[in-house]
């Protein structure tokens, strides 16, 4: 039997936004996003020790798992949850820990 044809939806969504949440500094970001509504990358820059290239790299993976959204603003990119995603992720995670 292939272990494969029972994974759902559900868990492969789960376990993308779980990979995304897999480092500290995406932990950070993220955090920092829920409480300033949005912030540019260059802020974020400042408040963290790591490089500018390293910094791009998180977001690109939180990007990518669909839970922060960016808008380009000339120079700089302006980034923010996605609240749809983040409240989607809430949910998957809040009933599997409740299970």
């Amino acid at each position: 039997m292939n272990s494969q044809n029972n994974i759902t939806p559900d868990q492969n969504e789960m376990a993308r936004y779980a990979k995304a949440l897999g480092h500290p500094i995406r932990i950070y970001i993220l955090n920092r996003l829920s409480e300033l509504s949005c912030c540019y990358s260059g802020d974020l820059t400042e408040e963290l020790p790591i490089a500018k290239s390293t910094l791009s790299q998180h977001l690109k993976e939180l990007k990518s798992a669909g839970l922060i959204q960016g808008e380009i603003q000339r120079p700089r990119i302006k980034y923010c949850l996605n609240k749809e995603n983040w409240k989607r992720a809430q949910k998957l995670f809040g009933s599997f820990f409740n299970e």
